[in-house]
Order: C-alpha cells, then sequence, then structure tokens
C-alpha cells in the first residue's frame, strides 16, 4: 500500500465512528419524533418537542433534520420501508400457504402494524408530509398486497385484487382509530376491538378469496 492509499485508509477508518454515531443519533431522533408525531398529530407537534423527547438539542436536531417536514418525512420513509420488507418476505413465503393461513397472517400482520405505528397513519392520513410521498408509499402498498393476494386469486384481475387492496389499507386504518377512540373504557377494551377488527379483516379475505377459488 503506497503513502497516499494509507492516508486514505486512516482517514476512512477515522470517519466510520462518526458515522456510526450519526446513524445512532438519527435513529433516537426518529424514534422521539415518531412518539411525538403520535400523541400530538403533524400540526401540533414541535421541533422543540422532538428535541425534547430524544434528549437533544434543538441544533442537533437541525443537523439532521431542518425543518419539520424533513423530520416527518424520514419516519414515513423508516417506517414505510419497514412495512415494505415486511409485505415482500410475506409475498415470498405466502404461495405456500393456505388461503386460511394467509387471511389470518395477513390480517393479523398489518392491524399490528397500524396499531404499533400510530405515527404512520397520523402523518399518511393528514396534511404535512409531502403528497407525492404519500401517494408513492400508498400506491406502492397496494401493489405489494395485490401481489401477496394474486396466487390464491388466480382467476382475479389485476383492478380487482387492487380493489381487495385499497379494502385492506381502509380496514388498517381502523386499528389506529380504535386505539385512539376517546369511548374505549380501557385500553384492553380498546385492545379487544383491535382484535375484532383483526378477525373481520380475515374473515373478508377468507370469504373473498375462497369464493374466487371455486
Amino acid at each position: 500500500m503506497n503513502e497516499s492509499s494509507h492516508k486514505s485508509s486512516e482517514v476512512e477508518k477515522a470517519r466510520t465512528p462518526r458515522r456510526q454515531r450519526g446513524h445512532a443519533r438519527v435513529e433516537v431522533l426518529l424514534s422521539a419524533a415518531a412518539r411525538v408525531f403520535a400523541d400530538k398529530g403533524y400540526d401540533a407537534a414541535t421541533t422543540t418537542q422532538i428535541a425534547a423527547a430524544a434528549e437533544s438539542s434543538i441544533g442537533s436536531l437541525y443537523q439532521f433534520f431542518p425543518t419539520k417536514e424533513a423530520v416527518a418525512q424520514a419516519v414515513v420513509a423508516q417506517q414505510s420501508a419497514d412495512l415494505s420488507l415486511r409485505l415482500a418476505n410475506m409475498a415470498e413465503a405466502s404461495p405456500d400457504w393456505s388461503v386460511e393461513e394467509l387471511a389470518t397472517r395477513l390480517a393479523g400482520a398489518l392491524i399490528d402494524f397500524r396499531a404499533n405505528h400510530p405515527s404512520f397513519a397520523r402523518l399518511i392520513d393528514t396534511p404535512g408530509v409531502p403528497e407525492g410521498v404519500v401517494l408513492d408509499v400508498r400506491k406502492s402498498m397496494r401493489v405489494q398486497l395485490a401481489a401477496i393476494l394474486a396466487p390464491h386469486a388466480p382467476r382475479l384481475g389485476k383492478a380487482r385484487l387492487t380493489a381487495i387492496a385499497t379494502v385492506v389499507q381502509q380496514v388498517m386504518k381502523s386499528a389506529v382509530a380504535l386505539s385512539d377512540d376517546p369511548a374505549a373504557e380501557s385500553a384492553t377494551a380498546a385492545r379487544a376491538a383491535q382484535a375484532e377488527l383483526r378477525e373481520m379483516l380475515r374473515l373478508y379475505l377468507l370469504a373473498t378469496l375462497s369464493q374466487r377459488q371455486s
């Protein structure tokens, strides 16, 4: 290794810990932002609240995210990437499942994702994140859902599968509404309602896909 290459290697080694620390700091900021957006909603949330929730300075936040919109977009990107990976893994495994297993697994995974990521719904379903980003997330999810359903409903056309995927998305939104329902007597009651919603989606998928097989 010549002297120039050696120096370049040393510089890269020095940068690596800083990059790792920067990545860790971004993860903390995004986790805090997700909690604040879930609690306050996009409009009421502030960058000051996000920085405080991350136990960070506002300057540190602005170093990575210069605006609230940038933070919200990053949260959506992170969570949608997580959901996309889950759906991709399901698409790979699901052709070997029975319709019953598909309906059960898909309903549970989607309802639980929405319920466990309330900020996702807050940001996707309300103004804040650029409309183009929101549309891309929704379209991508519908395409993945349709791909998961297609092997189990070979007689259905693309339009019908997309319609079913759209219905699934709307049911998922209800999972968050249930978790935020002010009329719920307790957290236990809210979870029970979410379980009913998960069962409803399971039965809808089971009935729809089974009918089309006959």
